[in-house]
C-alpha cells in the first residue's frame, strides 16, 4: 500500500499588524496529524486554475476551519448575522476544489468549517450564530483548544461509533459559533452536543465523506487520532 498524497486547504490572512501583504497560514498540527499517519502532506493555494492538478495528484482532501464564516448567500439565506464574517476567495476555492473532488470520489475530511461547507455543498444550510438559535446552548467558543470542552453523543450506526472504539460518548473541544442547520442530501448526523447542536456528519453513499465540528488535529482523544488514522488508511 502506497502513503497517500493529502491535500491540506489553507487559511488566508490580510493582517497588516504581521505583514503589509496578504499571506497563508495553517496551524502545523493538520500537516503532523497527517505525517504521523504516514500520508504526504500538501498544502493547496488558492489558485483557481491549479485546481484539476491538485485533485489529480492528491489521494484525499482535508478541508480546515479558520475563524471566518461561509457566506449565506450559498445556502439561499439573504440575512448576515452580525457575527458572519466571510472569506470568500476562500470559500470559492473550497468549494470548487471539493465539488471535483466529489466527482472523482476522493476521500474527504472537514474540520470545522470544512465540515459546514460540505454540509452546505451537498444542500444543506447553516445555522448562522448557535447562541440566538439553540436554547440554553453548550459553549461552543473554548479555549484553550488543546483541552477538551463538551461531550458529544454518538449514533450507534456511524462510522464515528466504530472509531470510538464502540463507545456513544466523547469528549471533544470546540471553537465555532455556527453550526450545520439543515441536512444536505445523503447526509446522516454521526454525533451531536448534549444541546442539540449537530457535531458529525457522514455520507451514507459516498466512499467517505465525513465531517466533524470539533478540531482533531489537536490529537486530545483516541477517537482524535483514529479519525485520522481511518481517513489515512480509506485515502
Amino acid at each position: 500500500m502506497k502513503n497517500p498524497v493529502i491535500g491540506i486547504t489553507l487559511d488566508y490572512e490580510d493582517n497588516q499588524k504581521y505583514s503589509d501583504f496578504p499571506y497563508y497560514a495553517l496551524r502545523s498540527n493538520y500537516i503532523n496529524s497527517v505525517a504521523e499517519n504516514h500520508g504526504h502532506p500538501i498544502l493547496l493555494p488558492f489558485e483557481l486554475h491549479s485546481i484539476d492538478k491538485y485533485i489529480e495528484i492528491i489521494d484525499g482532501l482535508i478541508i480546515t476551519g479558520g475563524n471566518f464564516d461561509i457566506s449565506p448567500s450559498l445556502y439561499g439565506d439573504e440575512e448576515f448575522h452580525e457575527e458572519t464574517k466571510l472569506k470568500e476567495s476562500r470559500t470559492r476555492f473550497e468549494w470548487e476544489a471539493t465539488l471535483l473532488a466529489i466527482k472523482k470520489e476522493i476521500p474527504i475530511l472537514g474540520i470545522c468549517g470544512g465540515m459546514q461547507l460540505m454540509n452546505v455543498i451537498k444542500g444543506g444550510n447553516l445555522i448562522q450564530h448557535i447562541p440566538d438559535t439553540i436554547a440554553c446552548p453548550v459553549d461552543h467558543e473554548v479555549r484553550p483548544y488543546n483541552k477538551t470542552a463538551h461531550i458529544i453523543n454518538i449514533k450507534k450506526d456511524s462510522k464515528l461509533y466504530k472509531l470510538a472504539s464502540n463507545k456513544s460518548e466523547a469528549h471533544v473541544n470546540s471553537s465555532h459559533h455556527q453550526a450545520v442547520g439543515k441536512l444536505g442530501d445523503d447526509l446522516i448526523i454521526s454525533a451531536s452536543s448534549p444541546d442539540g447542536v449537530i457535531e458529525a456528519i457522514e455520507s451514507v453513499n459516498y466512499p467517505y465523506m465525513v465531517g466533524v465540528q470539533w478540531h482533531p488535529e489537536y490529537q486530545i482523544t483516541s477517537l482524535d487520532r483514529n479519525i485520522f488514522k481511518n481517513f489515512i488508511e480509506h485515502c
